[in-house]
C-alpha cells in the first residue's frame, strides 16, 4: 500500500479522472459511497448523524454522505460553513442535498457562522468532520476554531472524512494547534503520512483506508512518499528440496554480558526459529553453559573475557553478523564492534552496539551499504539529538539512513525503515504488547536469520520486521497483550511464517 503526499492524491485524482475517464461529481460520489460502507461497518447501529461540511471537496463529500445516509432512513443534521469559495463540486452536492431537504424529514440544515448555531448533540448520535480535506496548509483560527473545539468536547463518537480536519497532510501539525479529534478515520484510497506518528493518535483514532478506483497506472508512473508494508509485500524463498543447512546460511551473533545472558539467548532463539542454516554465537566466556543449554542448536565460540565481549573471531567466515544484544558498554567492548563494522559483510547493529556507537560517534563513520540498525525512539536519539516530536524524528531518520549510508529501522507503533536511498517503509503488523523487554533482540535474531539466508539488505529488514510484529500478534491471541513476552514472540515465529507461505 502506498502512502502519497497531499499534491500526489491530488494528481492521482485528475489523473482518474482524465483516463479512466469518469466526472470528478461522479469519483466524489464514489468516495462517498465507500466512506458509507465502511461507515456502517463500524457503526451499525447508529441512527442519527451530525455532519459538519465545508466548503471544499471534503464538504462535497459530506454532502454527498449526508444524501446516502438519507437513503438508508437514517436521521441526518447538516451543519455547513460557508466560505469564501466553493468548489464545483461541493456546490453541486449541497444543491443535491437541498432538493431532498425539501422532501425527507429525517433531514435537517444548518447554515453554522458561529459556534452558537450548534444544537446540542446527544451522546448516542455520531459525529461526522468533512469541513477540512488533506489540502489544508494553513491553521485554523477565527470562528472555525472554536466550532472544532466545541465538537471536541461532545460526548458522541466522532468520525473524520479522509483526514480530521486541522490535520496537516504532510507536515508536522504543532500540538497547540486545533485538530478535529476523531475516534475513527475512514480514508480514501491512500493513508495519509501524519496517520503515522504518535502525536496523531488522538486526532485520528482508529484509520480505515477504503478503496475508491483510483486509476492504478498512476501508481505505475509516481513515485511514492513512503510504503505501508502488509503481508502482500512478502515473498518467501522457496526451499529447495536438495538444500541443506549450509544453504541457508552461517550467521555470527555477538551478543551477551554478566547479567545479560537472556539478550544474547533470545536473539539465538529468533535467529533459528527464523530459518538459518547455522548459528554461531561469541559471548562473554561466563555464558558458554547458558546458551548450550537455552539454545542447543546453536554453537559458541568463547570470548577470552569471562564477562564481557572483548574481541571478535574473523568475521570474514560468515554469511552475516549481527551484534549488540546484551554486549553492555564496557570500553573494552569498542573494539569489537568497530571490527564488525570493517568487516563490510551485512550486520545488523542494535541496542549495546548503538549505545557504543552513540559514545564513540566516529565509529559512525564506519557505518555502511550492508549495515542495519535498529534503534528504537532513545536511542536515535542518543545517535543523533533529542526530538520533540516522532515526525521530527523520522525527518532525521531520513538524513541519518542517506548520510551514513545505511539502513535504519526506527522501531515504534508502525516500525519505520528508511533505505540508504531515503526509501521510506511503515509497518502494518504488531501490537502494544510488544514492547516488553527483550523484544528488540528477538528483531535482531529475525533480521540476523534473513541476512544469513542472503535475504537483500532491504527485504531483510523489511521482512524481519512485518514477521517479527505478525509473530507478536499471534502472541497477542494466545496470551493476550498484558502476559506478552519476547519468548512468546519467538514460539509464536513459525506460524508468522507459515501464515506468510500461504
Amino acid at each position: 500500500m502506498y502512502i502519497y503526499s497531499a499534491s500526489q492524491i491530488k494528481s492521482a485524482d485528475a489523473y482518474t479522472i482524465e483516463h479512466e475517464p469518469i466526472s470528478s461529481i461522479n469519483l466524489m460520489e464514489r468516495a462517498a459511497v465507500a466512506f458509507v460502507q465502511k461507515l456502517l461497518e463500524i457503526v451499525p447501529e447508529k441512527e442519527e448523524f451530525y455532519i459538519f461540511c465545508g466548503s471544499g471537496n471534503n464538504g462535497g463529500d459530506g454532502f454527498a454522505v449526508a444524501r446516502l445516509l438519507s437513503y438508508l432512513q437514517k436521521t441526518v443534521h447538516v451543519l455547513y460553513v460557508e466560505q469564501s469559495k466553493t468548489t464545483d463540486d461541493c456546490q453541486t452536492n449541497f444543491e443535491r442535498f437541498l432538493q431532498l431537504l425539501a422532501t425527507n424529514s429525517l433531514l435537517s440544515c444548518t447554515k453554522l457562522e458561529t459556534v452558537g448555531c450548534i444544537p446540542e448533540i446527544p451522546s448516542h448520535a455520531c459525529i461526522i468532520d468533512a469541513l477540512f480535506g488533506s489540502g489544508l496548509q494553513r491553521l485554523i483560527a477565527g470562528e472555525l476554531q472554536k466550532i472544532i473545539v466545541h465538537i471536541n468536547s461532545c460526548k458522541a463518537l466522532k468520525i473524520a472524512v479522509d483526514i480530521p480536519s486541522g490535520l496537516f497532510c504532510d507536515a508536522l501539525t504543532s500540538f497547540e494547534s486545533t485538530v478535529f479529534e476523531a475516534d475513527y478515520t475512514i480514508t480514501f484510497q491512500y493513508p495519509k503520512l501524519q496517520f503515522l506518528f504518535a502525536e496523531n493518535s488522538c486526532r485520528v483514532g482508529e484509520w480505515h483506508c477504503v478503496e475508491i478506483g483510483l486509476h492504478h497506472n498512476f501508481e505505475k508512473q509516481t513515485s511514492p512518499c513512503a510504503e505501508f508494508v502488509t503481508a502482500e509485500h512478502i515473498a518467501l524463498k522457496q526451499r529447495n528440496a536438495f538444500s541443506h543447512k549450509g544453504t541457508f546460511g552461517h550467521a555470527l551473533l555477538i551478543a551477551g554480558s554478566f547479567g545479560k545472558m537472556g539478550a544474547a539467548t533470545l536473539a539465538a532463539r529468533s535467529c533459528i526459529s527464523s530459518g538459518c542454516g547455522l548459528l554461531t554465537t561469541h559471548i562473554p566466556r561466563h555464558g558458554n553453559t547458558i546458551m548450550q543449554i537455552a539454545v542447543p542448536e546453536a554453537m559458541t565460540l568463547c570470548d577470552e573475557n569471562e564477562d564481557i565481549i572483548s574481541s571478535v573471531c574473523e568475521p570474514s567466515k560468515y554469511s552475516a553478523l549481527g551484534v549488540g544484544p546484551g554486549i553492555g558498554t564496557n570500553e573494552k567492548t569498542y573494539a569489537a564492534v568497530e571490527a564488525i563494522l570493517q568487516s563490510k559483510k551485512p550486520t545488523v547493529l542494535d541496542a549495546d552496539a548503538l549505545n557504543i556507537l552513540a559514545c564513540n560517534r566516529h565509529l559512525m563513520n564506519l557505518l555502511h551499504e550492508n549495515c542495519i540498525i535498529t534503534p528504537h525512539p532513545g536511542e536515535f536519539d542518543r545517535l543523533t539529538h533529542k526530538h520533540n516530536a516522532t515526525f521530527e524524528r523520522f525527518e532525521t531518520q531520513k538524513q541519518f539512513a542517506i548520510q551514513h549510508n545505511c539502513t535504519v529501522i526506527l522501531k515504534g507503533r508502525y516500525t519505520c525503515t528508511c533505505m540508504p536511498d531515503g526509501h521510506i517503509f511503515f509497518n502494518s503488523s504488531g501490537n502494544p504488547g510488544m514492547a516488553t523487554a527483550g523484544s528488540g533482540d528477538v528483531l535482531t535474531g529475525i533480521i540476523l536469520s534473513l541476512l544469513a539466508q542472503q535475504y537483500s539488505m532491504q527485504q531483510a529488514a523489511v521482512y524481519g520486521v512485518f514477521i517479527h510484529g505478525l509473530a507478536g500478534d499471534f502472541a497477542k491471541q494466545a496470551v493476550g497483550e498484558e502476559s506478552l513476552t519476547a519468548q512468546t514472540i519467538i514460539e509464536n515465529v513459525y506460524k508468522a511464517l507459515l501464515y506468510l507461505r500461504k
